[in-house]
């Protein structure tokens, strides 16, 4: 006698395939191991900005950590990188919010531990700048960004820069690589074998 549990048959005595194939474990944990990197990303970025407006003062001159190369200056960005677009700091809170979600929806069709890194990185580095747009000073959704890195002048960033700089730099390499979101390597020789496979065979002769 069949309990509940057991799959249930269709016409003919087949299993039905979709009731009897569980999910794949391996997907499971891809996906726990972007939420935990993730969470570190943001602690990391959250920890470090605190400790700079502890140590540092605003718009004090750079401090030299490897000579012109690198250095610490805290500073509070309203914009995006190189303090683009400071005039619309709402605008980019709900930018960043929209990657967030897409993010969030990617992580369950995660097959590859490529993916796993770079989603965790970026979902990671997001929420870390998130964050300060929407704790911030002046105020919800206007909150500027702390930013303390200064790159030779040029830049200054933060540890949540870093992690999205380092997603995108990953994506990218996987993409050139043919690597798809579900960890399968997908190539333009596909479609061409799909086109021979579908196609009518020699033998069958001339139709005329």
């Amino acid at each position: 006698m069949s309990t509940p549990a057991e799959p249930s048959a269709v016409a003919g005595g087949e299993t039905d395939p979709a009731a009897a194939t569980p999910p794949p474990s391996g997907s499971r944990v891809l996906i726990i191991w972007t939420a935990v990197l993730a969470a570190v990303v943001l602690a990391a970025d959250q920890l470090t900005k605190w400790w700079a407006e502890s140590a540092l003062v605003a718009n004090a001159p750079t401090i030299p950590v490897l000579g012109d190369l690198l250095g610490i200056r805290l500073i509070y960005n309203p914009g995006a990188a190189l303090s683009i677009a400071s005039g619309y700091t709402w605008i980019l809170t709900i930018v960043v919010t929209v990657v967030v979600v897409f993010i969030v929806r990617a992580i369950g069709r995660i097959g590859s531990r490529g993916w796993a890194v770079a989603l965790g990185l970026l979902l990671g580095g997001a929420l870390g700048n998130l964050v300060d747009r929407l704790a911030r000073e002046p105020g919800f959704a206007r909150g500027h960004v702390v930013d303390f890195i200064d790159y030779a002048g040029f830049f200054v960033g933060n540890v949540a820069d870093i992690a999205v700089v380092s997603a995108a730099v990953l994506i990218a390499w996987m993409s050139l690589r043919g690597i798809g979101l579900d960890g399968k390597r997908h190539t333009d020789e596909e479609p061409a074998d799909k086109v021979d496979d579908d196609s009518p065979r020699g033998d069958q002769g001339d139709p005329a």
